[in-house]
């Protein structure tokens, strides 16, 4: 059995990952799912000094309450930058990382910095959410629509701070292809894809296959598991 935690995407929730939960449990794993401060049921807790801090600190506040150890800690999109803050403070309680179609950030790098651009916000402080993917299907965009939140600013601007160094553990890169040629994601893929210390995996899925395509999502993940 692994224990999966999940540092889900912008302007999403632990809720995005409704399909994967049973999924990853039918086959024997535990699953967590946290939210962030300000997204999702906690969208109540949104203000202006919400910053990508915040997030990682929200994430391992959950393995210091559930005692999580031996954890394959999958970041998703902006998840990448939080499960890096994390993976560099959690030690040796992370087993392997797991980057699906996320940002894999260095030291003293934002989000902002690997995209090139600063996302335009409401009020100064609130990034409104991207478009779905045009692939998802009616009754996903039913249930996703309404459930997504305006992302504090400033977790896109903060520059991420790593304490500890290089620490030896399983890194994997999830890349969805099911995208235009040229995705900021592709600056990853092609960086891992010819790396012999990462695990590369391609999808045919756009990118949040948890909400696309769960069942070939979770298909890689367990197959993760048993390695």
């Amino acid at each position: 059995m692994a224990t999966f935690l999940i540092c889900h995407g912008a302007w999403s929730a632990g809720w995005a990952w409704k399909k994967m939960r049973p999924l990853l449990r039918a086959a024997g794993h535990e699953v967590f799912t946290p939210t962030y401060t300000g997204l999702g049921e906690r969208g109540h807790l949104a203000h202006p000094l919400v910053d990508l801090e915040t997030h990682i600190q929200d994430v391992l506040a959950v393995i210091e309450a559930e005692a999580l150890s031996d954890i394959i800690l999958v970041g998703h999109s902006y998840g990448g930058m939080v499960a890096t803050g994390v993976a560099d403070r959690a030690g040796v309680r992370i087993r392997e990382i797991v980057y699906l179609d996320a940002f894999v950030p260095e030291d003293g790098q934002a989000l902002n910095d690997l995209t090139g651009h600063i996302p335009p916000a409401i009020e100064g402080w609130m990034v409104p959410p991207m478009a779905s993917a045009p692939d998802t299907a009616p009754t996903d965009l039913a249930w996703t629509g309404p459930r997504r939140r305006h992302h504090p600013a400033r977790c896109f601007a903060q520059k991420l701070r790593l304490r500890n160094g290089p620490r030896a553990m399983k890194r994997s890169y999830i890349y969805c292809a099911k995208k235009p040629p040229g995705d900021v994601f592709m600056q990853f893929a092609s960086r891992f894809k010819t790396d012999a210390t990462w695990k590369y995996y391609e999808l045919n899925a756009s990118h949040s296959p948890n909400i696309t395509a769960p069942e070939d999502l979770a298909a890689i993940l367990t197959g993760l598991a048993r390695c």
